[in-house]
């Protein structure tokens, strides 16, 4: 039992937006959309999953424009509907919302390194604590879990949600979130197991 897989989940992050190269804080779910980059990347993502031979039995995504414009495109190749999980969106940012690292440190002093090293304060006060955050998403993650005993599943989200999901599934205090380092169009693949899970790999991208 103890090597009983309950579940495997393949993590896609969204295709690139305009605010990617910049590594833009965004929570916003109708902007910006998957730009052309963005859709080459997700093309890619799936003849990867098609040369590799993925199985899958059920397509989540999150509830933002770009992440349903991806999980589109991959539930064509798997010839399935996707069902949206309004629980998988971003970290709620508040006024970092649209901003990149530098201008909020000069907006914002000392702001970075609280979000950093205090995940339990809301960092800006209008966000969500990254505590608060990586919890939902294990919630959430658990729930699709329970719903999908042997299942194979594909859930398309946003990088932030994808590091989430790595620091619940390895034990990892929430503060490692900024740590993990997730790009655009990407597949990182964890199997759950009944007693523990595991990074099978992590934010590969076809070339």
């Amino acid at each position: 039992m103890y090597f009983d897989r309950k579940c495997k989940i393949t993590f896609i992050c969204n295709g690139a937006t305009l605010f990617s190269e910049d590594d833009r804080f965004t929570d916003l779910e109708n902007y910006p959309p998957i730009n052309e980059k963005g859709q080459e990347e997700i093309e890619k993502i799936c003849e990867f999953l098609k040369k590799r031979g993925v199985k899958n039995d059920k397509i989540y995504t999150s509830p933002a424009t770009r992440s349903v414009q991806s999980a589109a495109m991959i539930a064509k190749q798997f010839k399935q509907d996707f069902e949206i999980i309004e629980d998988l969106h971003p970290r709620k940012c508040g006024a970092f919302n649209g901003l990149t690292f530098e201008q909020i440190d000069e907006k914002f002093p000392d702001a970075l390194d609280k979000l950093i090293n205090n995940p339990d304060i809301a960092t800006p006060e209008d966000a969500e604590s990254v505590l608060g955050f990586v919890s939902r998403i294990k919630n959430s993650i658990n729930r699709i879990i329970e719903n999908n005993q042997g299942n194979r599943i594909i859930i398309v989200t946003h990088k932030d949600v994808i590091k989430a999901a790595i620091c619940s599934a390895l034990n990892m205090p929430p503060s490692s979130l900024h740590r993990i380092y997730i790009k655009s169009g990407s597949a990182t693949q964890i199997s759950y197991f009944e007693r523990w899970s595991s990074l099978v790999y992590c934010d590969y991208k076809p070339m």
